[in-house]
């Protein structure tokens, strides 16, 4: 099959082990949307270290965490949800895994404890590609593809998710996924 037809909203791309761009090192994007005029989607496993509560001057819940979704328009907040059944107009992006939606109804799902920490993901800033980009950037090996399984997605351990979902691969990705982040400290 040819990888630009694997490219499409549900899918995980998982960085190669070298890629230079300091953005995207080790990182593993939910690609929540793909158009013939770009795409865009949400790094997984670069948390900021910043609480949504200490973000939204409306969002009392402490327990929220904000993670780096990538280079573009950092001064915007999105999420992605395993409720999308619960939160209107979410976008179901694969099995358990949804995009957005209203946002006042995500609130009041967290305030009558319907959805918990576990069921949210919050990002500041997403990752973006202009028209045949990400194409480009598959075709050159840049980024291995996969599917986008709920419990790569929602890991909370986020330093070992690229690692999962290459040892998920098979075993033609276990030396790749054993090369560290900075290999000059191997």
């Amino acid at each position: 099959m040819e990888h630009s037809s694997r490219i499409q909203a549900g899918i995980l791309l998982v960085a190669e082990p070298f890629m230079e761009d300091i953005h995207f090192r080790h990182s593993v994007v939910l690609l929540c949307h793909k158009t013939a005029d770009g795409s865009f989607g949400f790094i997984l496993n670069k948390p900021t270290g910043i609480k949504v509560s200490d973000a939204l001057d409306d969002f009392p819940w402490e327990e929220y965490m904000l993670y780096e979704g990538g280079p573009v328009e950092k001064d915007t907040i999105h999420f992605i949800s395993t409720r999308g059944d619960l939160i209107q107009n979410s976008k179901k992006i694969s099995e358990n895994v949804y995009w957005g939606g209203d946002f006042d109804s995500l609130k009041l799902l967290i305030d009558t404890k319907q959805i918990t920490p576990n069921d949210v993901k919050f990002f500041i800033g997403y990752s973006g590609w202009d028209a045949g980009q990400i194409e480009d950037e598959v075709e050159q090996k840049s980024w291995i593809l996969t599917e986008a399984k709920e419990e790569f997605v929602f890991l909370k351990d986020t330093g070992k998710i690229w690692r999962h979902v290459l040892l998920s691969l098979g075993d033609n990705f276990r030396f790749i996924a054993n090369i560290p982040e900075n290999p000059n400290l191997n």
